[in-house]
């Protein structure tokens, strides 16, 4: 098991920038790949971005957003810029016990709790 700490969310106007991370702790941080959901009030959980052997990215945040990784901090990072109020959800980290990256969260064994983030237009 892994355990999975988001951190960064908050409130920004459209087009601001946040930058999400998750701590993990618990087993070799390099073996997994590492993902970012999120989840709007009455919608399902949708993929947003992975990062394993290959980096992957939901068409619909391709170019504004970033997933980065230190293996040395056991720590996935997600840079948000141009954010859009379609972009508000919470976002959660996911870890799977493979670096092969997958886009389906039932591929995904370890969740974090969620960081709320909210972007005003």
């Amino acid at each position: 098991q892994v355990q999975l700490v988001e951190s960064g969310g908050g409130l920004v106007q459209a087009g601001g920038s946040l930058r999400l991370s998750c701590a993990a702790s618990g087993r070799t941080f390099s073996n997994y790949a590492m993902g970012w959901f999120r989840q709007a009030p009455g919608k399902e959980r949708e993929f947003v971005s992975a990062r394993g052997w290959n980096t992957v990215y939901a068409d619909s945040v391709k170019g504004r957003f970033t997933i980065s990784r230190d293996n040395a901090k056991n720590t996935v990072y997600l840079q948000m810029n141009s954010l859009k109020p379609e972009d508000t959800a919470v976002y959660y980290c996911a870890a799977r016990a493979s670096n092969v990256v997958l886009r389906s969260a039932n591929a995904y064994d370890n969740w974090g709790q969620g960081t709320q983030v909210t972007v005003s237009s």
